[in-house]
């Protein structure tokens, strides 16, 4: 078999992958890329960007149901299911071609197939031997496998966007991101939405007090929540599903149109033989230095969801592959600083948060004031007529430098930037009351979040 030899090799062809390209690229190193499956990976083709064309029917859906409080009378919406899965697909169609062609003017030699450890700096894939000064895991994520008895019978993500006839009934095992931003969405389109979550706390790694605004808000839309439960067994039922499951020591049954997977996702490295390659991982995800580097085999670097001290977003894995693409060229220097990161769950209205929880920042032994406010009775969110507008800003007393915020409704997912941004550059809570800001907008209201009569 012929070796053949690239200063860099990358496995994966997503967000992560790409961002390597750009700066081994400019520097003139040789770089292939090895991706069994469409270039981007799966945020624009499976995930976060196809999702959000459904969201943003769901956000005109929720607008339409607000009508009435401006005195427009408008007769009961009807979505075409079949239609808008069909926009979905027309509009990210040409996103694996456009990558493809972006590799092309990159001269980044792409290698359809899966790629494998041979050796701690070699690469197989198919009947073909890649010999690399340098090795990047960028594989992506995966559904989280559920053992439980029965689990081939859900879907993941990946059907609810393909699927072109809408499900009567759903249900969700596990309350994370993908139940309550997809859960919104169904239920908005008129199925029945049942999510079961084991812990006590839907989305539990976010704010307490803030995902108890968004669970009472999905309450109110007609999504059933239950906490607590344990799932025992998937069987089909005269067409439909039956899940089987206890809470509180007793056994309860549902039945269903579709059952999904909704308990995340997990770094897809599962097949790379990992100790051929000498690369330590723990649980799937690798072990890296702060450079990103693997700490068993310094040819190796790793970035996106594979990396285990960052959460799994697509940005963050772009903004990891530029930052190894550097560390490549020269030499491990440069550390990623996830200060300030912030995030959305995108349900409508949606939860946006940057920075620590509360518990987070009292249990790290700051003194802070913690600044909550119902916005509801706000000018702004009776304007619009919000259902819910709520916020929760932390800031430590002795620095007034903002530790978290957290934000349900009100433009968050938009707002929330520009606390990641005052955390991030140690923009201090009282610069931030005393900027001034356009009005009449929601971003007016920062300086109320922080306390200001």
């Amino acid at each position: 078999m012929t070796i053949e030899a690239f200063d860099v090799v990358i496995l994966g062809g997503g967000n992560a992958g790409i961002g390597v390209t750009g700066p081994a690229r400019r520097a003139g190193l040789s770089v292939a890329m090895i991706e069994p499956r469409d270039l981007g990976g799966t945020c624009p083709n499976r995930g976060c960007t196809p999702k959000k064309i459904l969201v943003a029917a769901s956000q005109s859906l929720h607008d339409i149901e607000r009508a009435s409080a401006h005195h427009i009378t408008v007769s009961k919406p009807r979505l075409d299911w079949a239609a808008l899965i069909e926009r979905e697909k027309a509009m990210i169609q040409d996103i694996p071609g456009d990558l493809a062609r972006t590799m092309a003017r990159r001269d980044v030699e792409v290698v359809r197939g899966k790629g494998v450890f041979v050796a701690s700096s070699a690469i197989g894939v198919g009947g073909r031997l890649f010999e690399a000064k340098h090795i990047v895991v960028a594989t992506g994520s995966r559904a989280r496998p559920l053992p439980i008895p029965g689990a081939e019978h859900m879907i993941t993500s990946d059907e609810i966007l393909s699927e072109r006839k809408l499900p009567g009934s759903v249900v969700f095992l596990g309350g994370g991101v993908i139940s309550l931003e997809f859960g919104h969405i169904y239920v908005r389109a008129g199925a029945a939405v049942t999510i079961l979550e084991v812990l006590p706390q839907i989305l539990p790694s976010m704010d307490m007090d803030a995902v108890a605004q968004l669970r009472t808000e999905s309450e109110r839309i007609g999504i059933k929540i239950r906490t607590g439960v344990v799932v025992q067994r998937i069987e089909p039922a005269s067409g439909r599903l039956r899940v089987v499951f206890t809470q509180d020591g007793i056994e309860q049954v549902l039945e269903a149109d579709r059952v999904v997977n909704g308990a995340g996702r997990v770094a897809d490295t599962e097949g790379l033989d990992l100790t051929k390659g000498q690369v330590e991982h723990v649980n799937g995800r690798i072990v890296v230095d702060r450079y990103l580097r693997s700490t068993s085999n310094p040819r190796v670097y790793v970035c996106g969801d594979a990396v285990p001290i960052s959460p799994q977003l697509s940005p963050v894995a772009t903004y990891e592959g530029d930052i190894v693409g550097r560390n490549i060229v020269d030499g491990p220097h440069h550390a990623p600083d996830y200060a300030g990161l912030a995030t959305s769950v995108y349900t409508v209205p949606a939860l946006a948060a940057v920075g620590l929880t509360e518990t987070a920042a009292r249990e790290s032994g700051s003194e802070v004031d913690v600044h909550v406010n119902d916005m509801r009775e706000w000018f702004s969110s009776r304007s619009y007529a919000e259902t819910v507008a709520w916020s929760k800003v932390i800031v430590d007393q002795a620095t007034d430098r903002i530790l978290g915020a957290h934000i349900v409704g009100h433009a968050g997912q938009e707002l929330i930037n520009v606390f990641g941004l005052a955390i991030k550059f140690g923009i201090t809570a009282k610069q931030l009351r005393d900027t001034v800001y356009a009005y009449p907008t929601f971003s007016a209201d920062l300086k109320h979040m922080l306390g200001r009569a």
